[in-house]
């Protein structure tokens, strides 16, 4: 019988939805942001060409939040030492896939808000583009 934490669960929730907040911005940052553009553009290239499956797959991971988001997870367990519900390797496989899950809701949510604001964005472009043209062809006095 495996060996409960002594934790409380409202506690290990709180560190799982506070340790998931830095892993989405290091996944989504890595496999979306300018800043890392070039590597994950060479990533991406290596994954499509490369001649071995290993070396393909060992590329994409770059370019996958989800898949990312897994080694991530792995370092800031270890890191954190975050163990959910279990004490021992139980507790950390159950961390792993709590915290990456919800580290991907984290960045769904994300890339849903920037979807709305670009779509804002360019609803007030187009809006602005024909004001003038409204203004401009109206009765003159």
């Amino acid at each position: 019988m495996p060996i409960e934490l002594n934790i409380s669960l409202l506690h290990q929730f709180a560190v799982l939805l506070l340790l998931a907040l830095p892993l989405a911005c290091v996944a989504w940052t890595v496999t979306h942001e300018e800043v890392f553009r070039e590597p994950r553009e060479m990533c991406k290239e290596e994954s499509e060409k490369a001649r071995s499956v290993f070396v393909r797959k060992f590329f994409y991971l770059f370019t996958c939040e989800y898949c990312f988001s897994h080694y991530v997870a792995l370092l800031a367990l270890w890191m954190a030492r975050f163990q959910l519900l279990y004490a021992g390797w139980r507790g950390y496989v159950f961390a792993w896939f709590a915290v990456v899950w919800v580290a991907n809701v984290y960045m769904s949510g994300f890339n849903r808000l920037r979807l709305e604001i670009k779509h804002e964005n360019v609803a007030i472009a187009v809006e602005q583009k024909e004001l003038p043209e409204v203004q401009g062809s109206g009765p003159r006095a």
